[in-house]
């Protein structure tokens, strides 16, 4: 039997403790009936709590295998996750560029929940070269967002990274304000603040919940969805996974993305 499946392409870290990177990537697109194909950017030694270790793949094998994938059958979304190297970005952007009409997905992955850093001043900059100007929906927190404009205030962050070449911008607030009841995200397009969306702030800390949102998004607009839409409902899935979240590990919550499973 035949089923039209819409495709996505993860770059995606692997994360062994099953709460973020390829595996979380996986479980959403599933959520949203899309067929998830990975090519994964780095290895990691991490748990529920921290990563450890980055080990990055080897960027020519990074093109061969998203090469592959793309020869064989019709990618809908491209999304990307954990970069971790320099190298990685420009082997990344060797794909992009070859197929500049599959909109772009990036989740821009500078540290782990527990706080290592996963980044360095070489990766801002290719990303800020070589991936932003590729790129349909970026969704950085706004410690992220402050990384990669090297600006303080959100509104002027989100100005630059649009002039930097993202079509749009989306800040996720729940890294910051945490005395606050709400969690404000602002998205960005065309030079201006679109829409501030506020969100119930849920009371723990969440592993994978960047990937969540950014593979929901990516899964939706495979789906059919234009931009606004898709990040709307990407938000409404994220909140109802992290609001169903579960320990598993000495660290964060983990995510139920397949909430809709035990609905009802």
């Amino acid at each position: 039997m035949s089923q039209n499946y819409p495709v996505v392409l993860s770059f995606s870290g692997h994360d062994p403790s099953g709460g973020a990177g390829i595996q979380a990537d996986i479980e959403t697109l599933v959520s949203h009936r899309c067929h998830s194909v990975s090519v994964i950017t780095a290895l990691t030694e991490q748990d529920s709590s921290n990563v450890k270790k980055l080990i990055p793949q080897h960027p020519q094998d990074i093109i061969n295998q998203a090469q592959t994938l793309l020869d064989d059958m019709t990618i809908s979304v491209i999304k990307i996750g954990l970069i971790g190297h320099a190298e990685t970005a420009l082997a990344i952007h060797t794909v992009l560029q070859k197929y500049p009409d599959i909109p772009v997905i990036l989740d821009p992955v500078l540290a782990a929940g527990g706080g290592k850093a996963l980044s360095n001043e070489a990766l801002i900059k290719a990303i800020n070269e070589y991936l932003l100007p590729c790129t349909t929906v970026l969704t950085p927190n706004r410690k992220e967002a402050r990384l990669l404009s090297g600006l303080e205030n959100v509104n002027d962050c989100a100005m630059s990274l649009l002039e930097k070449g993202s079509d749009y911008v989306l800040i996720t607030g729940a890294d910051e304000n945490t005395e606050k009841n709400t969690v404000e995200n602002q998205l960005f397009h065309q030079q201006k603040c679109m829409e501030t969306f506020t969100w119930d702030r849920l009371p723990d800390s969440y592993h994978g919940s960047g990937c969540t949102l950014a593979s929901s998004i990516a899964g939706l607009m495979a789906q059919g969805l234009e931009p606004f839409s898709a990040i709307s409902e990407a938000q409404d899935y994220t909140w109802n996974s992290l609001d169903e979240a579960y320990k598993i590990g000495r660290g964060q919550y983990n995510p139920q993305r397949l909430f809709w499973m035990e609905a009802g």
